[in-house]
């Protein structure tokens, strides 16, 4: 009887003992999930204190990039040159940007891409702490994804601060939400820096390999890929190159374990010297006296902030062909006048019956500073000799003198009012009678004298002008040494002038650019 009260007793209290446990449970529970709540509103506080003045994420698409005005033959094919600011970038379709550099970006930033909703987790628990406890918990650079490394180089400062990290993750789930993984890759491979000046894929493979980015092969992908990191210290221009290289190899074999490519394939692309392929550093530039003219025209048209960010696309009337004629054609004539201690030359093509200017050679070498290579003879006053004759024998034709006219090739000295002018031909010897056809075909000087002295000094400027000579604005200055050289001229009037004869008398002024688009 005893034990059975006592079996009794201990039952009630085992009861008791498990309605207090109970008890406990519910408001250990009640605790955990007030906290949970708590935390829950606390970081919904924290993401809305943060989201109050940001950027919209959606717009980023819509955002004016930056991008060069790029100058271009009359064709369009061949690029003479790129006009930038601090950023030269030329924004190309995803569908342009080869798998390689795709595949090569995404195994050395972001290996989870098509993964995460567009941060990483772990990386940001990392920074909050860095931020925290700094002495615990050094900073370490990298884990960011590429969502969010467009949005820090696009919409955000390069502050390093808790803050910033925690608009980066609002802005950089927003992101995710608003765009496909294909639309975040191509604006991120539009968007980051290459080193150079060269922003964007398609800018990185022209000025590294002179190349459009759609015919990189997997090696240069590979290099090319290692550099946004940090493109100071990567650049194939630095003392650096040993540890690109690595950094090249380490993508290669980062693609291969995930598949992109083969082992093989990995293996022999690392084999590549892709550093002998990398073009000169230089900025890249073709008939470069004419883009300089042409940069002229367009600073008088546009501000410049227009023409550095503006990607205008500049149709000029160059003929590429004609231009690499005229260019040799100047070169091997400074070769032959060498002897005569000539050291320049200047050459312009134009088209009488449109006016547009095919080539145009401003010195022998635009680099060449001993002879002064970046002046554009072609605009500089310049004397130009016995081919300024022609004017002189229209005028003599519009006076009604023709060419069966006889001048008297004989000594002669002109009263000029101060010396006496006697001018002499070039091989020094006298023809006598010789008609005016004749005299212009042999380029005689004292028949043209008094050609000149019959015409008159300030009509046979007069004239040059309506032709398209520019200049020559103070008659009184010049002789009767003008038809033979006397006045300075520029050559690019000289050829508008001369085409006008070839044109029928029709002047057609110097035209440069066919088309500017944006």
């Amino acid at each position: 009887m005893r034990y059975a009260l006592f079996k009794q007793k201990k039952k009630r209290v085992s009861g008791a003992k498990r309605r207090k446990s109970s008890r406990l449970r519910r408001f250990l529970l009640t605790i955990f999930l007030g906290c949970f709540a708590l935390g829950v509103l606390s970081l919904g506080g924290v993401f809305w204190y943060f989201a109050r003045d940001l950027p919209e994420a959606g717009a980023l698409r819509a955002q004016a990039v930056a991008q060069s005005t790029k100058i271009y033959d009359r064709t369009g094919k061949h690029l003479l040159y790129e006009i930038h600011g601090e950023e030269k970038r030329t924004v190309i379709p995803f569908e342009q940007i080869p798998s390689v550099v795709k595949y090569a970006t995404i195994a050395l930033e972001d290996q989870a891409f098509y993964d995460h909703p567009g941060v990483n987790v772990k990386s940001i628990f990392r920074a909050a702490l860095s931020q925290l406890f700094p002495g615990f918990f050094p900073r370490r650079s990298g884990g960011s994804t590429i969502t969010q490394q467009l949005i820090k180089n696009t919409l955000l400062t390069p502050e390093r601060t808790l803050k910033r990290k925690i608009r980066e993750v609002i802005l950089s789930l927003e992101l995710e939400r608003k765009f496909s993984k294909d639309e975040i890759l191509e604006m991120y491979l539009n968007e980051i820096p290459y080193g150079s000046n060269a922003y964007g894929i398609e800018s990185a493979a022209k000025t590294f390999f002179d190349k459009s980015a759609k015919d990189l092969t997997l090696d240069e992908a590979a290099l090319l890929a290692a550099l946004p990191q940090q493109p100071s210290r990567y650049s194939p221009y630095g003392k650096n190159t040993d540890k690109l290289i690595a950094r090249k190899n380490y993508a290669l074999t980062q693609m291969a374990k995930l598949g992109y490519i083969t082992a093989e394939q990995a293996e022999r692309a690392k084999k590549i010297d892709t550093l002998a392929k990398t073009a000169p550093k230089r900025d890249k530039i073709r008939a470069p006296h004419f883009v300089m003219y042409i940069r002229q025209q367009l600073e008088s048209r546009y501000e410049r902030g227009d023409i550095e960010k503006g990607g205008l696309k500049v149709i000029t009337t160059l003929d590429w062909e004609l231009q690499q004629l005229a260019e040799k054609a100047v070169a091997e004539g400074v070769e032959k006048n060498r002897r005569w201690r000539a050291t320049n030359a200047s050459l312009v093509a134009i088209d009488p019956k449109t006016g547009e200017i095919l080539a145009m050679v401003g010195s022998a070498d635009y680099f060449n500073r001993e002879i002064d290579g970046n002046v554009n003879v072609a605009l500089a006053p310049r004397q130009p000799g016995s081919s300024f004759k022609p004017y002189v024998y229209l005028g003599a034709l519009i006076k009604g003198y023709s060419p069966e006219t006889v001048l008297m090739d004989v000594p002669t000295r002109f009263d000029t009012g101060d010396d006496p002018y006697e001018p002499r031909n070039y091989d020094g010897t006298f023809r006598g009678p010789v008609k005016m056809k004749k005299a212009l075909g042999m380029s005689l000087n004292i028949p043209a004298v008094k050609l000149l002295y019959l015409v008159g000094v300030k009509n046979t400027i007069a004239l040059a002008k309506d032709l398209g000579i520019t200049g020559l604005d103070n008659p009184d200055r010049y002789g009767l040494s003008l038809v033979l050289g006397g006045g300075e001229v520029k050559l690019l009037d000289h050829t508008a002038a001369y085409a006008t004869l070839a044109n029928g008398g029709v002047r057609q002024k110097p035209v440069s650019i066919l088309r500017i688009t944006d």
